[in-house]
């Protein structure tokens, strides 16, 4: 029986340190990780790779069950592809092991939580989105171009000249050009 390790941070300044060593002490023969990626992305290079190393009879184990993911539905189908596959699963944090009755009832509950902390998450960044365009703050990064610089692109386009060009005199991709006509299109 091996016992294989996943570990995942959501953004690329995080650091997987506390969950590799915590992987480690748990006597994870391989660890995969993901960093940078969101639990409730299903594809992920580390975790597919992790599934593909696990045999019957082998373990997968992870730091906290939200590094494995977000929705109760996505772990449910994770854990049950296990359990058929004949694989164990356990979660340190929590000290979940579903070879029990006791730990895939735990399982559930966490899964649960998980997926209602993801749900007040996006509720929160909404309502901060909406307050922010209430204000007259807009997210994200800031267009290359203003709105002074796209009238004067689309008059020069209107008079014939290439969208390459005046995105080689303004300094910005074509596609930057074709997206702030755009945009004037719907102001």
């Amino acid at each position: 029986m091996a016992r294989i390790g996943y570990a995942r941070v959501s953004t690329a300044d995080q650091h997987s340190d506390l969950q590799i060593n915590a992987l480690r002490a748990a006597g994870c023969d391989r660890i995969f990780e993901d960093h940078g990626v969101s639990g409730g992305q299903r594809k992920r290079s580390g975790l597919s790779c992790a599934m593909k190393a696990l045999r019957k009879g082998d373990e997968l184990v992870v730091w906290r069950l939200d590094r494995l993911g977000r929705s109760i539905r996505h772990l449910i189908k994770i854990i049950d592809g296990l359990k058929r596959r004949g694989i164990g699963f356990r979660s340190l944090t929590e000290n979940i092991d579903t070879s029990s009755a006791g730990g895939k009832l735990i399982f559930h509950i966490f899964a649960a939580i998980a997926e209602f902390e993801r749900s007040l998450i996006r509720e929160r960044t909404m309502a901060g989105i909406a307050a922010a365009k209430a204000r007259g703050k807009y997210p994200g990064r800031r267009p290359s171009l203003n709105k002074v610089q796209c009238s004067d692109i689309r008059a020069a386009i209107n008079a014939g000249m290439s969208v390459r060009d005046v995105a080689r005199e303004y300094n910005v991709h074509p596609r930057t050009v074709v997206r702030g006509i755009e945009r004037l299109q719907i102001e």
